[in-house]
């Protein structure tokens, strides 16, 4: 598991990347990542934005049933208990499926293709309050990851924070307008002053 935190317009983006052991493995090591994964998301602020990625080895099935509100309806294949794992994580913490809310063609949906196996095993949740910023979620069917699998890709629109102008009473000069004239009347003017008094100290000049 990898997790990485960026700052990106104003925002804290937290990205986790996971691998949950594929089935028929020692389950006691499912455990523990799912423990670990548990851990290092409940540190997160509820205030920074959350994204978690990765190879889950388990299906969520085509539709939702029971999982209303974290899977979007938009599925694959039939759930299995890794699939049931992986929704009962994201219903924890509030988290979608990015993948299961846009209505794609099966090239677009499908994450690993074999000669014998077509699945969908890799997932993008993210927070629910923050499905607003995920465009659209699909698989890139002509990029591999490796022979096998193929490149799941998130769009995201994060719109920067605009910094409010501090203004004060103070008349801006406004530079542009100098003409050569202006200039040097200005100068004359500055002559005509003389040399400042430099004698004492800094607060008192």
């Amino acid at each position: 598991m990898i997790a990485v935190k960026l700052v990106v317009g104003g925002f804290s983006l937290n990205i986790i990347s996971a691998y949950v052991p594929q089935v028929g493995l020692d389950e006691e090591e499912k455990r523990r990542l799912w423990e670990d994964l548990d851990e290092v998301v409940g540190s997160i602020p509820p205030t920074e934005k959350l994204f978690v990625g990765g190879y889950f080895n388990g299906h969520i099935g085509s539709i939702s049933r029971g999982y209303d509100g974290v899977h979007g309806g938009f599925g694959f294949g039939d759930r299995n208990g890794g699939g049931v794992s992986l929704l009962d994580f994201a219903k924890a913490f509030g988290l979608v499926v990015a993948n299961s809310s846009f209505p794609k063609k099966e090239e677009h949906l499908v994450t690993f293709r074999s000669s014998v196996a077509v699945m969908r095993i890799d997932f993008w949740l993210l927070r629910k309050d923050d499905k607003g910023l995920c465009k659209d979620c699909k698989v890139i069917s002509s990029e591999n990851l490796t022979t096998q699998h193929k490149l799941l890709v998130m769009d995201l629109e994060i719109k920067r924070t605009k910094k409010t102008r501090v203004v004060d009473d103070r008349p801006r000069i406004r530079w542009v307008s100098l003409t050569l004239s202006s200039a040097l009347e200005m100068g004359k003017k500055l002559m005509a002053m003389g040399s400042w008094d430099s004698r004492g100290d800094a607060s008192s000049i």
